[in-house]
């Protein structure tokens, strides 16, 4: 199976939290979530356009000038929300308002559920999706995906604990709903039961920051989560959490767009591939820690 995602479906420094600060960051990004409250991009300039890639931008959005984007914003550090509780930030947010620079375009990020946003694109409610979504054969069948970087599944627990996650059996472990990896530790615990071993109690929750939050407080044992998650978890609970095991199940991220929109995917692979020739894409994913999932081929549709 794929990373995180799976279903229909960052602070501009790392700030390390004790519990108390971790609880009331992930509650305050909790309330939020559902908000209809756009985070706009500041202004773009005309040295940084490349033309050619900005003339295959669809009419509509090139006459409003501005993009808007459907993101959930529970998802650390890919996207989620400031210290203000509603500003919009991530390494995702910093990529792609970069991608629509190269465009002629401003972005206007809106905070949605997960499981909305690639129906979303398909209706037109958001002209775009960014959401760490998993490219796979499932929502290529739905929209047009462009590959912009590399994940894989990585479990976390408490700083100290036993879990196992190739054995965690009996234990309670924490998952964001509509992801692969509930799949994913679903299976695990059927090839417990198979074994005559306790199943695993899988708890499952709307936003990525309940699932942490669960691990944080020991509710749960442990959780799993894309990579560059769980990485950002453990530095931000100051020493709480740590990792289990190692990544495995790599695979693309993708921005999502309407179906009939490959035109628009190619303009946006090529403003990537742009960013990844000026340096811009390593110095962006470098500052948020993620430079270990960089690619350097972007591209439409890639085989999942």
């Amino acid at each position: 199976m794929n990373s995180r995602r799976y279903a229909w479906r960052s602070a501009r420094v790392l700030r390390p939290l004790g519990l108390a600060g971790a609880a009331v960051l992930m509650a305050a990004t909790v309330a939020a979530c559902g908000s209809s409250t756009p985070t706009n991009s500041g202004p773009t300039t005309s040295s940084s356009v490349d033309q050619a890639l900005a003339a295959k931008v669809p009419a509509d959005i090139k006459a409003a000038g501005t993009i808007k984007i459907g993101t959930d914003s529970t998802y650390a550090p890919s996207e989620f929300l400031d210290a203000d509780g509603k500003t919009i930030i991530g390494f995702d947010v910093d990529l792609f308002n970069a991608v629509a620079g190269k465009l002629g375009l401003q972005t206007e990020w809106q905070t949605a559920k997960f499981d909305d946003i690639i129906p979303g694109v398909g209706t037109g409610k958001y002209q775009i999706g960014v959401s760490s979504f998993t490219i796979n054969a499932e929502r290529m069948q739905a929209a047009t995906m462009v590959s912009y970087f590399n994940a894989g599944t990585q479990w976390a627990q408490k700083a100290g604990g036993s879990v196992d996650p190739n054995n965690a059996c009996g234990k309670k472990v924490a998952v964001q709903a509509s992801t692969v990896q509930v799949d994913d530790v679903t299976k695990k615990s059927e090839d417990c039961t198979t074994a005559g071993k306790p199943a695993i109690t899988i708890d499952q929750y709307d936003a990525q920051s309940d699932a942490t939050n669960a691990v944080v407080t020991g509710k749960d044992d442990a959780m799993l989560a894309d990579s560059p998650v769980c990485a950002y978890a453990v530095s931000q609970t100051n020493g709480q959490l740590a990792l289990a095991g190692n990544i495995y199940d790599s695979a693309p991220y993708g921005y999502v767009l309407p179906k009939d929109q490959t035109d628009f995917a190619a303009a946006i692979a090529g403003a990537v591939q742009d960013l990844i020739s000026d340096g811009t894409y390593t110095q962006i994913l470098t500052h948020w820690g993620v430079q270990a999932g960089g690619i350097t081929s972007p591209a439409v549709n890639p085989a999942a």
